[in-house]
């Protein structure tokens, strides 16, 4: 019952997010979101995904979780099939290309951002078998 009530919610936070064209909703829980534009890899439809993000410099991390599903969120094959994409963090515009990160710069990044999440990508990282990949987006 508690994953659905959380399911419900970050449904209409994103929703509210994605149509207030981002002057609502730049957090929750006091994370910081963004919403990632990308092309889908099989229908080739622009798909609209709000994510928890954590930004030095020109780059953006971003991590597939799905919540700890067993398979990787729809916006992660789309990124690896069209990396350059569009990220909108409240209403300010950018044009990103996505690369997927491994070994010590992925466990450098997942750190940050398990920490950012109070530990809540190492709890995804438990519920499931797959290694969860975090990605970069850098912006050009």
């Amino acid at each position: 019952m508690k994953r659905k009530l959380i399911f419900i919610f970050l449904f209409f936070h994103n929703y509210i997010y994605i149509y207030s064209k981002g002057r609502v909703g730049k957090t929750i829980n006091g994370l910081p979101c963004l919403i990632l534009e990308s092309i889908g890899a099989k229908t080739g439809l622009t798909r609209k995904n709000v994510l928890v993000y954590l930004k030095e410099g020109n780059d953006i991390c971003i991590v597939a979780s799905k919540g700890g599903s067993d398979t990787n969120p729809g916006w992660y094959h789309n990124l690896k099939k069209n990396p350059i994409t569009t990220i909108f963090i409240g209403t300010k515009k950018y044009t990103v290309t996505a690369k997927e990160i491994f070994e010590d710069e992925r466990l450098e990044w997942w750190v940050k951002m398990d920490y950012l999440n109070n530990g809540g990508y190492q709890a995804y990282q438990e519920r499931t078998k797959r290694k969860i990949p975090v990605m970069i987006l850098s912006i050009t």
